[in-house]
């Protein structure tokens, strides 16, 4: 193709120097036909705007073709390259890429490039361009219209996951906040998590259904991993199995969205967005997690007393009140664990999700059944409770309790000295080691035997007593002579009139009904 600046040569050269196409094609080193169209174009355009005489916007149409830039007409053209094969691949690797954004897997998708690669390595010959132009073409979205839902009271409620970055402590940290949205009267509720496990998804249902004291018929979902456990066609999804245990417990059915139509889910993702802009725009720098989880509550609060245009004035405070009556009972709260079985290692520990939590040193290689809740990890074996931790969110953490390792340290007590199980002790217990048992661990490791068997107050009180009588004399045997002569004095005897002997029987009456109501 010409470019302007001979375009005009050639016009100039033929009509105002009167050369021919012959001698304009050989000095300016182009075709004679290409020449020829083009003076026969401006001749015909010419003759057009000389014979339009009435029509002012014709004549500027034709006033801007006669002078504009040279082009080819692409409109029959086909792109050679691109078949229907082609367009068939790009069209997988795009809906592939729905899947991975649906799943969680959003870092994984592949890009343009990727595409274009993936396409070369199959054996089809097109340019990177081509590949673009074609994925731009087909992710060109066509405006939907919107059906206007009408909503009866009790009957739908939506959920969604959004991250909220805040500050911890003086820590950058990217919290899971989960959001439930009422799809009559958009009464919000949610909590905040470390993350978007199955015991997360869990207690954020069981807390929610408790603060508003029933169930919705029927809960929506988007196409998250603790949701869907597998894609079985395109628009058919099967549940996980802590999905189905959830709503076969408390009686809700539930639906999906499509893939990547967060629209049809459309109360919750306006929520999300919304109460993340309400609640942290004004305030994002937190002591602690448990600071930013108490404000979060407080500030959904505040939305749901708000007053709503839409629903005639009322909040959603008041609209959920209306709801009640409509919602399913509520059934005693669900227990909301996560279950694996975890084997101990040489350590006596077990680890959860990259994190490592003791058990009592007599189980080693022993398969552990725990319960992992977000904010605690609960051991058994043998259907017996064997240790409590406080749930770590670091990389590579250990949670040791030294009672775990007393039968281990009775015979390797030098060990004790520089143990991660040393370093992990109780403010109290530490103060009492650094004290009076510093290069003295075997006797320490009798007094946590003490402690065990007792409890630490009042293992404190009979040091505060030696103390008084003799501060550099402190040892465990006379510490252990304290406690259990203060476990054997007895008990003044009081006699009780008949009227407290009376209420003492209808307590312990109650105490029994409340305890079997416990072990139901």
């Amino acid at each position: 193709m010409i470019k302007l600046i001979e375009k005009q040569k050639i016009i100039i050269s033929h009509y105002r120097e009167g050369k021919s196409q012959r001698q304009i094609s050989k000095d300016l080193n182009i075709n004679r036909r290409t020449i020829g169209k083009y003076i026969k174009d401006y001749e015909d355009k010419k003759a057009k705007l000389s014979n339009s005489k009435s029509n002012c916007s014709n004549k500027e149409e034709l006033i801007a073709d006669l002078v504009e830039d040279p082009k080819y007409d692409t409109s029959s053209r086909k792109k050679i390259k691109l078949t229907a094969e082609i367009m068939s691949r790009i069209k997988f690797y795009l809906r592939e890429n729905d899947i991975k954004r649906a799943e969680g897997r959003a870092k994984q998708q592949k890009k343009k490039i990727d595409i274009y690669e993936a396409l070369r390595e199959e054996g089809f010959d097109l340019s990177y361009s081509t590949v673009c132009s074609t994925i731009r073409n087909v992710e060109k979205e066509a405006k939907e219209a919107y059906i206007r839902q009408e909503y009866e009271l009790g009957e739908v409620c939506e959920f969604d996951w959004g991250e909220v970055k805040l500050t911890i402590a003086g820590k950058n940290k990217t919290l899971q906040m989960s959001v439930f949205t009422s799809a009559k009267g958009d009464y919000r509720s949610g909590n905040l998590y470390h993350n978007q496990k199955t015991e997360a998804f869990l207690d954020t249902h069981a807390s929610f259904f408790e603060e508003i004291g029933g169930i919705y018929k029927e809960m929506v979902y988007d196409n998250s991993r603790v949701t869907v456990a597998r894609f079985v066609g395109r628009s058919e999804k099967e549940p996980t199995e802590a999905l189905l245990k959830l709503s076969i417990y408390y009686g809700f059915s539930f639906r999906f969205t499509n893939t990547y139509q967060a629209h049809e889910k459309g109360h919750v993702e306006r929520s999300v967005e919304y109460v993340r802009r309400k609640i942290f725009s004004k305030k994002d720098e937190f002591s602690s997690v448990e600071e930013a989880k108490e404000y979060f509550r407080l500030g959904l609060k505040k939305l749901n007393l708000k007053p709503q245009a839409l629903n005639k004035g009322k909040s959603a405070e008041e609209i959920l009140k209306e709801e009640k009556n409509y919602l399913l009972p509520l059934p005693p709260r669900y227990d909301t664990a996560r279950i694996v079985e975890a084997r101990t290692d040489k350590y006596s520990c077990i680890t959860v999700d990259g994190n490592h939590y003791s058990v009592p040193d007599h189980l080693v290689g022993q398969f552990i059944f725990t319960k992992i809740y977000p904010d605690k990890i609960i051991c058994y074996h043998n259907q017996k409770r064997v240790a409590w931790h406080q749930r770590r969110y670091g990389a590579q953490e250990w949670s040791i309790d030294i009672n775990h390792y007393l039968v281990t340290l009775k015979v390797k007590p030098g060990a004790l000295k520089r143990s991660s199980a040393l370093a992990q002790l109780k403010p109290r217990l530490k103060d009492i080691y650094q004290k009076y048992y510093q290069g003295q661990e075997k006797s320490f490791i009798g007094l946590l035997e003490l402690i065990a068997t007792n409890n630490l107050s009042r293992v404190e009180q009979a040091i505060a007593l030696l103390e008084k009588i003799n501060p550099s004399g402190i040892s465990t045997e006379k510490i252990k002579t304290i406690v259990e002569r203060n476990n054997s004095t007895p008990k003044n005897i009081i006699h009780l009139s008949d009227t407290e002997a009376n209420s003492k029987k209808i307590i312990d009456v109650y105490a029994e009904i409340l305890k079997e109501v416990s072990t139901v």
